[in-house]
């Protein structure tokens, strides 16, 4: 058997004798399988909703139920736990298709008989859905294969379906949205964007900070806002702890005074005190724009060693490409790149093998010069350093180059710099 819930919502509902008791009101399905199985009816009466278990229909197709037994129930209907509701929650909602990577509306929704229990196994998407709904599928397939036209047909399979609609919040903090965790963080943002304020915040609810601080800062500056300004303040100040402190001082100079004076006492100190030091170099010098997240050591590790640090420390993929030198108070006096510590020998010493004059910016350098520096000498990235050599952190390329590529594109680039050397 298949049904689409369009056909059945309406039809009557008859006792065992046959007796008309009611109208298809809605299906309801537990969550938790793969695909949902129809658990009950609800059935609109002359004086209620009332619920049927379905182990009490005895047929069901576009022409109605009948019941198996002669006496129901008649308490109000009332949802339980970790049931949806096809009709009510479902139907003519926003839902993301995972494997499309998109927002789309819900027209219709497939049922299909499985060893004998009805299924919610697909929702429909497409043209052919919504004519249904309207009743109208028939004739129309009539007139498009006379005019040898071929009618939308989309499907998606339930298994890649995630609900967003803020009307079942509820339902989405017992089912969490595995799919969506797995997408890359750009897919993510833009299906984030896709949606209404209160769905945003639904789909933020269901990733860890780590996620959603990645899909953010895949965001247009504009939506960052948006969302960051939209969520409880501790959360967004776990988010942005997660988030490179470059893109989180951006961020937060974006925000309202109001809004950054609930979130920055909620940061971890440290990162709140890095937050804050960026913040007070102008937007467009390289203290604005750099990252104070890079690795720096001291000239006397070998490269053995070295790699210990690299592996204790984990650093971002972005910031990785060079290795910086210091002294014993902070003065840069070397670099090295990945490749020069990889194909060193584990005995060798950084002082002997490491570059003695690299190329560095000045804090109050402004951008264009930056720019011009890592467009010069090829850099992936580009030391920052005070009037007395300190390094005070570097400037990646994406960062450098924003006056030059727009923000959408720039965006992208650490992420493909990561994956050409991952």
């Amino acid at each position: 058997m298949q049904a689409y819930l369009s056909q059945v919502i309406g039809r009557p509902v008859r006792d065992r004798q046959g007796e008309p008791i009611g109208k298809v009101a809605d299906l309801i399905v537990a969550l938790g399988d793969r695909y949902p199985p129809v658990t009950g009816l609800v059935v609109a009466t002359d004086k209620r909703r009332i619920f049927l278990p379905w182990s009490d229909v005895a047929t069901f197709d576009s022409s109605g139920a009948q019941l198996s037994t002669a006496t129901i129930d008649v308490e109000r209907f009332r949802q339980r736990p970790n049931e949806l509701l096809l009709g009510a929650d479902l139907q003519d909602k926003q839902i993301v298709d995972i494997d499309g990577r998109k927002v789309v509306r819900v027209n219709d929704l497939r049922l299909d008989e499985i060893e004998g229990q009805l299924h919610l196994v697909a929702v429909d998407v497409g043209a052919a859905g919504l004519l249904r709904r309207l009743g109208v599928e028939g004739p129309f397939r009539t007139v498009a294969r006379n005019l040898r036209l071929r009618v939308p047909e989309r499907y998606i399979d339930w298994e890649d379906v995630d609900p967003v609609e803020g009307s079942i919040a509820s339902i989405r903090l017992r089912v969490p949205h595995a799919g969506l965790r797995e997408l890359h963080p750009a897919d993510l943002a833009s299906i984030i964007d896709q949606l209404a304020p209160r769905d945003r915040a639904g789909v933020l609810a269901s990733l860890d900070d780590e996620a959603a601080a990645e899909a953010i800062e895949e965001m247009e500056p504009e939506t960052q806002v948006e969302v960051l300004e939209d969520l409880e303040p501790a959360r967004a100040a776990d988010i942005l702890e997660e988030m490179s402190p470059d893109d989180a001082a951006d961020l937060i100079a974006d925000l309202s005074d109001a809004a950054r004076d609930e979130i920055l006492p909620l940061m971890e100190r440290d990162e709140a005190k890095e937050v804050q030091e960026l913040l007070g170099y102008p937007e467009d010098s390289a203290g604005g724009i750099m990252t104070t997240a890079y690795v720096a050591i001291p000239a006397e590790l070998t490269a053995q060693e070295t790699i210990a640090r690299l592996r204790e420390l984990e650093p971002d993929a972005e910031t990785i490409y060079y290795i910086y030198v210091v002294d014993d108070d902070g003065r840069l006096v070397g670099v090295l790149s990945l490749r020069d510590l990889i194909v060193a020998r584990p005995e060798a010493v950084v002082r002997d093998f490491m570059y003695d004059e690299p190329v560095a910016v000045s804090v109050s350098a402004d951008q264009d010069e930056v720019a011009q520096v890592v467009a010069h000498y090829n850099l992936l990235a580009v030391p920052v350093v005070d009037g007395a050599g300190h390094l005070e952190g570097i400037v990646t390329v994406d960062d450098a180059i924003d006056t030059v590529l727009p923000t959408a594109w720039k965006r992208r680039l650490p992420r493909l710099f990561s994956r050409v050397g991952s």
